[in-house]
């Protein structure tokens, strides 16, 4: 198989199995109180094709869940997102209307990380809002949303004088 064929099978195996992921973490050292979490992911009962898309993208890890052997690929690294997953599946793109929306989004986001603007309450209100559109109408639930996020913020925010404000 050539490179070029490998590569956009490899594009077609995370269309189907792939996911870009945005999550957060509560931070109480970091500036907002949150941290940003990036993530492209595919899991398989056999870790051969993972195998694959680790040295491809030559980033990330494959980790397995014991209690069902189930493995994972996941690459986490900022930089490793903006440098290798993202180019990779520009060169190699996916072709389902929802994977497409959901590239775009993730690539926005990195963007965004990638200028610094999750470390303010403007930035991380953007990426929360952009973060809502990925996979929008599919029932998803999410641990910390907007609202987790805002109204603690804004009480605080409240009670500081208008020059420490952050909003």
């Amino acid at each position: 198989m050539s490179r070029n064929e490998l590569g956009f099978f490899l594009a077609g195996f995370a269309e189907g199995e792939g996911s870009f992921n945005i999550s957060l973490r509560k931070k109480a050292d970091y500036k907002v109180g949150w941290q940003v979490v990036m993530s492209f992911n595919v899991s398989q009962k056999d870790p051969t094709i993972l195998r694959l898309i680790k040295d491809e993208l030559n980033c990330g890890i494959i980790k397995v869940r014991k209690k069902d052997n189930l493995y994972s690929y996941d690459a986490t690294n900022p930089q490793d997102i903006i440098q290798k997953v993202i180019p990779y599946f520009r060169k190699y793109p996916l072709l389902s209307e929802s994977k497409i929306k959901n590239f775009a989004i993730f690539c926005e986001v990195a963007d965004l990380m990638d200028k610094g603007e999750h470390k303010n309450l403007k930035g991380l209100r953007k990426i929360l809002e952009l973060r809502e559109k990925i996979n929008e109408g599919k029932g998803r639930t999410r641990k910390y949303g907007i609202i987790d996020v805002f109204s603690k913020v804004s009480s605080e925010t409240i009670r500081q004088p208008a020059e420490k404000r952050m909003i």
